[in-house]
């Protein structure tokens, strides 16, 4: 329980206590302009509540995988298959050539970073 007691967690806590204050208090706002006639009002009325209901579900979904250890797992980026192959013309091709290796390194990358868009 103490980790829930760090600064980050205070913070959490903190801001998800005012979020609901703040949502429920809009609601309520919203109650008494629909009592005064205002028609729009009244799904504001049951929107807010529904708005901090969502809070609360959020923050005991934390509370639960902090507590069941689960990290979201970092993306692994494989290498493609033809990688070898385009690493063996691109040292052949150093051989004959170092500017055209350079080159193809150059677009290489290039691809690699842009996702193979073209």
């Amino acid at each position: 329980m103490r980790r829930f007691l760090t600064p980050g967690w205070i913070g959490l806590h903190a801001i998800a206590l005012a979020l609901c204050g703040a949502f429920i208090g809009f609601g309520w706002w919203q109650y008494d302009r629909a009592q005064q006639g205002n028609d729009r009002s009244w799904a504001y009325t049951f929107e807010w509540p529904i708005f901090a209901l969502f809070v609360v579900v959020m923050w005991i979904k934390m509370i639960r995988d902090e507590r069941a250890g689960t990290a979201p797992a970092p993306k692994v980026i494989e290498e493609p298959a033809e990688a070898a192959v385009k690493r063996e013309i691109i040292r052949r091709h150093e051989e004959e050539d170092p500017a055209l290796a350079a080159y193809n390194r150059y677009l290489a990358r290039l691809n690699a970073e842009g996702g193979g868009r073209g």
